[in-house]
């Protein structure tokens, strides 16, 4: 790996470091990429979100050069700082999380941020995420899919956040811990008890499951199985009244483009399977009120 070159004002030139954002397996080590193991090979100092759990990693890689640093939520500030001082002085660094793609609900922003600021090169170096891999295998509609981290660890909020994630048109994908997803799936039997959720525990582990069905029945299958074990990713299909309002609303609005509202209305209800005077009087507020043709 290169670091790149600036010229300063005195016209020297000074050589940068690179920030190399680096995916790492989220369970099997197998899946660590060629390309990660050799920037985790050549870099002079990797910044970890848990160095023990990074050390495995690079015995496993055989990676005994670079320089451990910690980066995590309690000393970003600290830890942010002596990174954009290494690669000013043209070191280059590898951003780990503890395990998938780092800055999806891992520390680092802060630090991608200061690099940009200071116009120093981050580069992407791609591989496991969470997210991709239970997409890839999930069959609740995840074309477009919202994503939120980790849900709320307090009951109240957690609940209210759950409420406005289900109103969501588009799939959601969030993350849970093991300790919280039984009162996480308790949560989402109540206020959505027939709406299918999908989950994936210990991904690319050994005992690796994924699970589908509304929140009670994942409830039940997950009891009495010790099962509450390992990290969980969870879907949860989109709100399929919100998308057929939606379609409604966006069918509506093209046959007013063109058609009096009546007219609109009429075709609407042949079309839609719904009340005529309902979609007039849809078809009226959504007509511009100049020109409007009867």
């Amino acid at each position: 790996m290169t670091a790149h070159t600036v010229k300063a004002a005195n016209c020297l030139i000074v050589m940068l470091g690179v920030l190399y954002v680096v995916a790492t397996p989220i369970g099997n080590l197998q899946d660590i990429t060629r390309r990660g193991i050799a920037v985790l090979s050549s870099v002079q100092i990797i910044a970890a979100e848990d160095t023990r759990r990074t050390k495995v990693l690079l015995g496993e890689i055989g990676v005994q050069t670079a320089k451990l640093l910690a980066l995590h939520e309690h000393n970003e500030s600290a830890a942010v700082a002596r990174v954009i001082a290494a690669l000013q002085e043209g070191a280059d660094v590898a951003l780990v999380s503890d395990a998938g793609t780092p800055l999806l609900s891992d520390p680092g922003f802060e630090l991608v941020r200061r690099c940009w600021e200071l116009q120093l090169s981050v580069v992407p170096i791609p591989g496991a995420s969470a997210v991709s891999a239970v997409l890839s295998v999930c069959p609740i509609p995840a074309g477009h899919f919202y994503f939120q981290g980790f849900v709320s660890p307090r009951d109240n909020q957690r609940r209210r956040q759950l409420a406005e994630l289900l109103r969501r048109e588009e799939a959601v994908v969030f993350f849970e811990a093991p300790h919280r997803i039984e009162r996480c799936l308790q949560d989402l039997a109540d206020l959505a008890p027939d709406r299918r959720i999908m989950l994936g525990r210990e991904m690319t582990k050994l005992h690796e499951s994924y699970l589908l069905g509304p929140a009670s029945q994942l409830l039940a299958d997950l009891r009495g199985q010790d099962a509450m074990r390992g990290e969980f990713v969870c879907v949860i299909e989109g709100n399929r009244e919100v998308a057929a309002a939606l379609d409604v609303q966006h069918t509506m609005a093209v046959l007013v483009g063109e058609l009096s509202p009546s007219v609109a209305a009429k075709i609407g209800a042949q079309l839609l399977g719904m009340s005529r005077r309902d979609l007039y009087q849809l078809a009226t507020s959504l007509k511009p009120t100049s020109g409007t043709r009867e």
